[in-house]
């Protein structure tokens, strides 16, 4: 119960469930989908992941922050909902913009706190902080101590992902050509994970993607063994992956508290492709 009426916001590049979300009144401020034709959307408001993959073979759109005008309306959308002030978690400052941007409209406001929080992070592991700013807000947590103890949260959380293609990963300028041209030829599929300064650099290289798949596993166990007991989540766009990924999971870390699974937003998969497969662990 929110008895303090502080409003967590995000934005749609952390994949915070939907129905965690929904229950717990989350507002998500969505990235935008840019097309060559000069159409854009809101990503999960005016097109959704699956229409994103249906049009890639015939166009990868890029994508763009948040207008400051959809920024401040959402803030003062939830001031006249009767929200007194705002924790806003955002995807890892190092790969995007969103939180400079939201941070610019949050200091204009008059008279309404907002504590911003930059995960470092992306996905499902920056959606695990999304989620504890939730808890910790329903908990009694003031909101001036909140900055630095989901800052401490950012920490204890981390992301492995890969993908079966490179191509998106190239074009975004997320691997470099050299990596691009070595994986494509000797099948060798880089596990990534987000630096300490939020940004995207190489944890391990594995030959094939059964291998790729293992790899992040025990990365993941590497993770969660620091820890007695921790949160987990698959995301993926195959639900039929997620299924079988958590499974095995399951079978190889015994402190999971929790193993959550989830789809990608149609951000992320511009960046990506539909092929990834991201493992977040954060550390309780």
């Amino acid at each position: 119960m929110n008895e303090q009426r502080i409003v967590v916001i995000t934005d749609s590049g952390t994949d915070t469930p939907a129905d965690f979300a929904a229950a717990h009144d989350v507002r998500v401020i969505p990235l935008r989908i840019n097309y060559s034709d000069g159409s854009t959307y809101e990503n999960g408001v005016d097109i959704t992941a699956e229409e994103v993959v249906e049009r890639f073979a015939e166009e990868i759109p890029t994508t763009s922050l948040p207008s400051p005008m959809k920024v401040r309306d959402t803030l003062e959308r939830a001031r006249r909902d009767g929200y007194v002030g705002a924790v806003v978690v955002t995807i890892s400052s190092g790969l995007s913009a969103t939180f400079e941007t939201i941070s610019m409209v949050a200091r204009q406001m008059e008279d309404f706190p907002v504590v911003m929080v930059d995960t470092k992070s992306i996905g499902i592991a920056a959606g695990f902080v999304v989620m504890e700013a939730v808890r910790q807000i329903e908990a009694g947590m003031p909101l001036e101590r909140l900055g630095s103890v989901l800052a401490a949260v950012s920490e204890r959380v981390r992301v492995f992902f890969s993908v079966q293609k490179l191509d998106f990963l190239r074009k975004g300028g997320r691997i470099s050509e050299a990596v691009y041209r070595v994986g494509s030829v000797l099948n060798i599929k880089p596990v990534l994970t987000c630096s300490p300064e939020g940004k995207y650099v190489i944890e391990k290289k594995a030959r094939g993607w059964q291998r790729a798949l293992e790899t992040q596993i025990a990365l993941v166990a590497e993770q969660a063994a620091r820890w007695p007991q921790v949160r987990l989540a698959v995301c993926t766009y195959d639900p039929r992956i997620r299924e079988e990924l958590v499974l095995r999971l399951r079978e190889r870390i015994g402190n999971a508290v929790e193993i959550l699974q989830t789809g990608l937003s149609a951000d992320l998969l511009v960046h990506t492709g539909p092929t990834l497969v991201g493992m977040g662990v954060m550390g309780l």
